[in-house]
């Protein structure tokens, strides 16, 4: 197993900033990233993360959310939480997605979640998702939960955020395995929905969901 070092940890998350501190020298102060958590899930609200952090901010592990462990991820929630200029979480509810279609309400959300923040940012970057904000630059960056430790952050965020939510849903809705599968379309999950049918968190638009409402 490889041994952590504090050093190459540092240099690591100093490289998360090259999108920040390119954007930085051409002239932008306040950058925000935002990234969302259960776009692909079957149940409950995609949840939707905006952070401003302090340039420069060095926050051991910081990574994409997907690879770290959930101690990590909540550690990292306080520290980003306690250090962000400013931050703003939005959940955009299964009614929306049903209504809009989950791409258009992950839109929404990031909007939403940028409108939030006390403070406006003058540059957005978002993960992979293109998105226009009113009278803000916004930067598209692919796998950017990876390359930017803004977007990272945000991903965080919004990653412990729908966690909570699903192991409140594990003890309201037992036996879909919530606090194992987050609401995702698992075995355990999918054998849960032909068993138990769909309950009140299930987004409605989505199969199989959606045939099983339509039987």
């Amino acid at each position: 197993m490889k041994k952590f070092s504090v050093e190459a940890d540092k240099e690591r998350v100093k490289n998360l900033y090259k999108f920040e501190d390119k954007a930085r020298n051409a002239g932008y102060k306040l950058i925000a990233g935002v990234d969302e958590a259960g776009r692909g899930s079957l149940v409950g609200p995609v949840v939707v993360a905006a952070v401003i952090l302090p340039e420069d901010l060095y926050l051991e592990r910081l990574d994409d959310s997907k690879k770290l462990s959930a101690k990590v991820r909540e550690i990292l929630y306080d520290k980003i939480v306690s250090a962000a200029i400013s931050h703003h979480v939005v959940c955009v509810d299964i009614d929306e997605i049903d209504t809009l279609n989950i791409y258009q309400a992950t839109l929404v959300g990031m909007k939403r979640a940028v409108e939030g923040l006390e403070v406006q940012p003058d540059l957005v970057f978002t993960d992979a998702m293109k998105v226009d904000f009113d009278e803000i630059r916004s930067h598209s960056i692919t796998h950017g939960d990876a390359l930017s430790a803004s977007i990272a952050a945000a991903s965080i965020i919004a990653k412990v955020t729908r966690d909570r939510l699903a192991d409140k849903w594990a003890l309201a809705y037992p036996g879909y395995g919530f606090e194992h599968n987050r609401g995702y379309g698992t075995q355990e999950h999918l054998d849960a929905i032909e068993k138990l049918g769909h309950c009140p968190i299930h987004r409605k638009s989505f199969n199989p969901v959606k045939s099983l409402c339509n039987k």
